[in-house]
């Protein structure tokens, strides 16, 4: 018996994510024409035996989520339910929190799973290594090069039985090509360092009372919990960390730009899994080319090329439009329009010959010429170069440019722009 939890945190984080998580929580934004999470649960549900699977996060379980949910239990035939955090615990502690909802029933194992992640998710083979050699920690890891890692969790392992030997999150210095996919498989056992933390954690708060106050009560500091810092670099060395390494696909999903680089990467995948959801040829509808089209020319504009990167649940174009494969088009109508790097959100409309193009951005962390998102949407009071990005509902008329732009929904831009944001 198995079981999966999915780690999905909550509104106060992902704010390099808006302004496209004002309308749509992070979780549920949709990523290669799904909600980000269900890329999580249909890898989980995959799994043999796997037996229920949970949501942790500080998210109210508003109607949107609650509908996913229900949809995702129909879908996918097992149960998948959402618990809610009292408040933010780190990514340790909703599982320490939870843990007897957890391990309910048994498992022989359970999966964790960060949501912000892109990834093929080879679950299967991380149960085989587990279950050939079992430990109370699997991480799964990938590679990167020497100014990437920096960015991430880096692990050095033993190349013979890899063991993980040191972890350092996000170091100053380069450790280690080998960087945390934020993906683990944990025996029961997992959950006993994560007590450990909480009840240091206890005492350490106590430490800090005023003399005179109930040291019985709870300090509400010791629920949270850092895998990464309390957890991965005080364990690392002493053989119960373990590292398996995959040279599938992989990305953080941390701003809009990483968003649309996920995107490219699921499509990518959809030829062979899930081809129902890519766009086909149609006498009326888009001319589907060679979906490589990053190694063609630019066409002209009174050409039509949309490769296989638009999934069909996007598709609603008018007229020759040319859309860059690492575009994310929504339900919206786009005339005569070359749309760069950018994405087109829900309901909006794009006049005749409008011009959309943001910065082209590659997070890629096995590419050294990889351009890493900005921290922050501006600097010293102005607008970065970004991805342009149109909001909900927003209806721009004929002849507009747009240029590294922000346009917040139920916006209405006439004639030309360019390098603002629109409140």
């Amino acid at each position: 018996m198995l079981k999966a939890v999915i780690l999905i945190g909550g509104p106060q984080k992902g704010t390099r994510f808006r302004p496209l998580s004002f309308e749509v929580p992070k979780p549920l934004f949709p990523v290669a024409g799904v909600p980000m999470i269900q890329h999580h649960i249909e890898a989980c549900a995959q799994v043999p035996g796997m037996q229920e699977i949970l949501l942790i996060g500080f998210y109210q379980p508003d109607e949107p989520l609650t509908r996913f949910l229900e949809a995702a239990q129909q879908e996918f035939n097992l149960p998948i339910r959402y618990l809610q955090e009292f408040a933010p615990l780190g990514t340790g502690g909703g599982l320490y929190h939870f843990r007897d909802q957890i391990l309910a029933g048994g498992p022989e194992a359970f999966f964790v799973l960060n949501a912000d992640v892109c990834s093929d998710f080879p679950l299967s083979t991380m149960l085989d290594v587990h279950r050939h050699q079992p430990h109370p920690f699997l991480l799964l890891g990938t590679t990167a090069n020497r100014t990437q890692s920096l960015n991430y969790g880096c692990i050095v392992e033993n190349p013979q039985t890899h063991e993980v030997l040191h972890y350092v999150e996000k170091p100053s210095t380069f450790v280690s090509d080998i960087i945390n996919c934020g993906i683990y498989l944990f025996s029961p056992e997992a959950l006993k360092p994560l007590r450990d933390v909480f009840q240091r954690n206890q005492q350490d708060g106590q430490l800090c009372l005023p003399l005179g106050e109930d040291s019985s009560v709870l300090w509400p500091g010791a629920g949270t919990i850092r895998l990464e810092q309390d957890v991965f670099s005080a364990l690392a060395g002493q053989g119960q960390i373990y590292v398996h390494l995959t040279d599938g696909i992989w990305s953080q999903i941390k701003s809009a730009g990483s968003a649309l680089y996920a995107s490219r990467l699921y499509l990518s995948q959809y030829q062979l899994t899930h081809p129902e959801r890519l766009a086909k040829h149609t006498p009326e509808g888009p001319r589907i080319r060679d979906p490589d089209v990053k190694s063609q020319s630019l066409p002209s504009l009174n050409q039509m090329w949309f490769g296989v990167f638009a999934p069909r649940s996007s598709l609603l174009l008018l007229g020759n439009v040319y859309i860059h494969p690492t575009a994310k088009v929504a339900p919206s109508a786009v005339e005569h329009t070359c749309v760069l790097h950018s994405i087109v959100g829900w309901g909006s409309t794009v006049g005749r010959w409008a011009r959309v193009e943001g910065t082209p951005s590659d997070p890629n962390p096995n590419d050294p010429r990889a351009h890493m998102d900005s921290e922050s949407l501006f600097k010293d009071g102005k607008l970065l170069p970004a991805i342009t990005i149109l909001g909900c509902r927003v209806r721009i008329p004929a002849e507009v440019l747009i240029l590294n732009s922000i346009v917040l929904p139920h916006k209405e831009l006439s004639r030309s722009f360019t390098n603002q944001i629109i409140l």
